[in-house]
């Protein structure tokens, strides 16, 4: 497992940020204070974009730098590619005030 492949901002953070390109089967570690995951992608996650390190259920909200970003709008397994496909934002949003 190679290390510093991806960047997980606040140990509530449900997801991690790639640095690099990462193909689907890759073993990712991160960590944030006394979080730690170990996650094996199950999609190929392009540089900058998000992934889960852990389970979550449609409906529910996703954090990011500690923070609420959105909510999942079907579930989302530890692995996956977290984008517009699965993901409502939150921010940004000029309907909601």
């Amino acid at each position: 497992m190679k290390a510093n492949l991806a960047l997980m901002i606040d140990p509530s953070d449900h997801v991690a940020t790639a640095f690099v390109a990462l193909p689907a089967g890759s073993n990712v570690a991160v960590q944030a204070g006394p979080a730690a995951y170990r996650v094996t992608l199950r999609d190929a996650i392009p540089c900058g974009h998000k992934f889960a390190l852990t389970d979550i259920d449609e409906g529910s909200e996703v954090r990011k730098y500690g923070a609420p970003i959105g909510r999942a709008t079907r579930p989302i397994s530890a692995g996956d590619h977290i984008h517009l496909h699965n993901l409502e934002s939150q921010r940004g949003r000029g309907d909601r005030s």
